[in-house]
């Protein structure tokens, strides 16, 4: 009987408190930071009140019928789930503060300091999702001196299977290790359009392990982090989300490139996908075969699916251009008859 009254008696003053707990973060969250406090109240407050009830019988164990020689199991049981709710408790606070700072931030923008704001808060909270637990039960297990014994037994005497568990992992961790590393040298984030195995596409999602690139074909490319830390890559939009495009064009020796650069800035104005932020865009002869001279025409849109389009509509109009006004510019061959 005296133990059903302890437990109730815990059960009651944990609740009181959580109560009390919450009334106090009620006031506190009428001012700036209610965004903040309400909604961890509101996800942690189970988590609380089952710590607080442990903490209560804890300290309470004595006072029960429970045998002298069971009240050193029963008290390493609940320091035990009290370090394993405490885990869950940080873990579910980590997820309800990513929400409310993620909330405060544009879902889509073209900003890469947003961007990367975004990318940064969603690795810790992953990193803190996993760190937490394994220390959480690393350090419940500590307290159990049975438990801490068969830990230290179990490194000393079990050497080569921690150096196979080590190998076997070792592509895991390095992973982990590589995603770590792009996220603090800032490499890339979501929303970065970057060419991999020469196709560009944009990051779509990043992980510890694996990035997740959707291709310019709607496919999607999984990449472990390490080909990112291994292996050079292009991000078009590291410093800025604008992507450049360029088109280029074979045309015989006669061109003019003055008539070309001034139909390109024709159609360039025409074209609504060209970013005139600073109005920049270039028209050059960057090669020249023993048939043709090449003509680049280089411009700026706001996102990699608008740059595929500018250019493509860009070598439509410059050839349609070319075809109707000037044929003669067109790709020839020439030869010389000596009879």
């Amino acid at each position: 009987m005296r133990t059903v009254l302890v437990i109730a008696a815990a059960i009651a003053a944990g609740s009181l408190v959580g109560w009390l707990l919450g009334v106090v973060i009620g006031i506190a969250a009428r001012g700036r930071y209610r965004w903040l406090l309400m909604p961890t109240y509101r996800a942690c407050r189970r988590l609380t009140i089952l710590i607080l009830v442990l903490v209560a019988l804890f300290f309470t164990v004595q006072y029960t019928d429970l045998p002298n020689d069971w009240l050193p199991h029963a008290r390493n049981a609940l320091r035990v789930m009290f370090f394993l709710a405490l885990a869950g408790l940080l873990v579910k606070a980590l997820r309800v503060a990513e929400t409310a700072v993620l909330r405060g931030l544009p879902t889509y923008s073209t900003d890469p300091k947003v961007r990367q704001a975004r990318f940064k808060i969603r690795l810790l909270r992953r990193l803190g999702g996993a760190v937490v637990p394994v220390l959480a039960i690393g350090w419940a297990l500590t307290t159990v001196d049975a438990l801490r014994a068969f830990g230290i037994s179990l490194l000393t005497s079990a050497g080569v299977l921690g150096v196979i568990v080590g190998l076997a992992a070792r592509n895991t961790l390095g992973n982990v290790l590589a995603g770590t590393q792009v996220a603090l040298a800032h490499l890339m984030q979501e929303g970065d359009v970057i060419v991999v195995n020469d196709e560009w596409g944009r990051v779509e999602d990043v992980n510890l392990t694996h990035i997740v690139v959707r291709m310019w074909d709607e496919r999607r490319l999984t990449v472990p982090t390490t080909y990112f830390t291994e292996r050079p890559f292009q991000n078009w939009t590291r410093h800025d989300a604008r992507v450049r495009s360029e088109v280029a064009v074979h045309l015989d020796f006669t061109a003019d490139m003055e008539d070309l650069r001034r139909e390109a800035h024709r159609l360039l104005e025409a074209n609504p996908l060209w970013d005139r932020s600073d109005n920049k865009w270039e028209l050059q002869m960057i090669d020249v075969t023993p048939q043709t001279v090449v003509v680049q025409v280089r411009a700026w849109a706001a996102d990699s699916p608008s740059a595929w389009n500018l250019a493509c509509e860009m070598r439509e109009g410059l050839t349609t251009f070319v075809r109707d006004h000037h044929p003669q510019w067109l790709p020839r061959t020439r030869s010389e008859y000596h009879p």
